[in-house]
């Protein structure tokens, strides 16, 4: 005798379907998240965790670093990382800083100096850089052709003199990445409320006391990301230093990013190279550190 079961509460019978029905919904959910998310993961893990997983076991050999530590190429690189960030994010910086004010002019010949002062940045690294060093030529360059027509003297070998070739690099740096950082300094000048310049002016306050007492401690928090942000991005650029001087003369310019692609591909060595460049981690850990502070405190956005 077959026995049927009648569900005799409507109300029983009505909440069984739309639960059944959400979680129908939700394991769709779940599968096409599951299929968008896929793509996502499998490129980061191949392009991200892949290449720094395999970097980090390249230069983890001992004896990698023992051969660069002995290589007297090394400690001059060193010095002129940190003469590098030194001079090349500070003076790049503060000067970004000061043409920031210059720009905030109204009129509208500063709109189109603006424009143009922006081309450096605009422009391609590569063709940028080369350029510079064409220029800077000691033979046939541009700087020193113009120095013997209106001097009648010899020019400096700017690439052929350790100094004069470090100091042509950081100013090609500068050159390139200025225009930048000034338009992210005209960016936040431009989220001080006017309200308070007014008020310094009803004060009898300076254009000097206004940026001291105003525009300087309303921007301190903004200018110390930058310089921690600027400073991790120049610690990676290479093109500087390979585009104008290449290293040289006699190796005496390189920087630890450019120092890493002799030793892995001039070379041959990618340990070599590879242990080469982990070397900035105890600058490089430390200021990632406290860039992710700053931003968790400041409410400066970039």
């Amino acid at each position: 005798m077959a026995v049927t079961t009648i569900i005799d509460s409507p109300a029983a019978a009505k909440s069984a379907t739309p639960r059944a029905r959400r979680r129908g919904t939700f394991g769709a959910d779940k599968l096409w998240a599951l299929a968008f998310v896929t793509p996502y993961v499998a490129v980061f893990v191949a392009f991200v965790i892949y290449p720094i997983g395999y970097g980090l076991w390249l230069g983890s050999d001992p004896a990698s670093y023992r051969a660069l530590f002995a290589d007297p190429v090394y400690p001059r690189t060193l010095v002129n990382t940190l003469l590098y960030l030194l001079f090349g994010v500070n003076l790049k910086l503060l000067l970004a800083l000061l043409l920031s004010g210059f720009f905030m002019r109204k009129g509208w010949w500063t709109k189109v100096l603006l424009l143009i002062f922006m081309l450096p940045w605009a422009m391609p690294a590569l063709s940028s850089y080369l350029s510079i060093n064409w220029m800077l030529n000691g033979q046939w360059g541009l700087i020193n052709n113009l120095i013997w027509q209106v001097a009648q003297v010899e020019g400096p070998p700017w690439l052929d003199n350790s100094g004069f070739a470090l100091g042509s690099v950081i100013y090609g740096h500068i050159w390139k990445w200025l225009p930048f950082w000034t338009l992210i300094f005209l960016a936040g000048r431009m989220a001080v409320p006017v309200e308070l310049y007014e008020a310094a002016d009803v004060d009898g306050a300076s254009a000097i006391q206004k940026f001291t007492h105003v525009t300087l401690p309303l921007m301190a928090g903004m200018y110390l990301v930058c310089t921690m942000l600027s400073t991790i991005w120049a610690l990676g650029d290479f093109n500087a230093v390979r585009f104008i001087s290449g290293g040289g003369p006699a190796l005496s310019t390189h920087v630890l990013a450019t120092l890493g692609i002799r030793n892995a591909f001039e070379l041959g060595d990618p340990k070599l190279g590879m242990a080469t460049v982990l070397t900035a981690l105890p600058l490089l850990i430390p200021l990632a550190i406290l860039l992710m502070r700053q931003l968790r405190r400041s409410e400066v956005t970039i």
